[in-house]
């Protein structure tokens, strides 16, 4: 069953790289917005095709995450340890661009102060190491 969803998977992808082939090289205004459309909505049935493949081979026992004698607890566990990791990281990329594209106009109007925004980048970088110790120290809970 899962062989269908990756090729399916498969085809989604191929479509999308055929459709920016397309608009790369026809250039043409009128069709490109369809055509972006249509890459969007291909990028997210592949998403969902991706989602789908991993429901699949979780399904099917290929992956084990945990022994059998674990508790449910300890997968809770695990799904917190990447929730927090991932936010923070996501998080801290959404910060490093407002902070860093600022500190970068900031610096082409006076040099002097690249020491201070660099301080303010590091800071907004700090967020997704918060997150790693928090997913630390819950996988050491577990």
């Amino acid at each position: 069953m899962y062989y269908a969803v990756v090729f399916i998977a498969m085809a989604v992808s191929g479509l999308t790289v055929a459709t920016g082939f397309y608009i790369y090289l026809k250039k043409n205004e009128v069709n490109a917005k369809r055509i972006k459309k249509l890459v969007k909505a291909s990028v997210s049935i592949y998403g969902v095709m991706v989602t789908a493949f991993l429901f699949f081979l979780m399904q099917q026992g290929i992956t084990y995450a945990a022994s059998p004698t674990d508790s449910s607890s300890a997968g809770m566990g695990f799904i917190a340890a990447a929730i927090s990791t991932g936010l923070a990281t996501i998080g801290a990329g959404y910060a490093v661009g407002a902070v860093g594209s600022s500190a970068l106009g900031a610096v082409s109007e006076d040099p002097n102060i690249l020491g201070k925004t660099l301080i303010y980048v590091g800071l907004a970088e700090g967020i997704a190491i918060y997150g790693l110790i928090i997913s630390i120290i819950i996988l050491s809970k577990i």
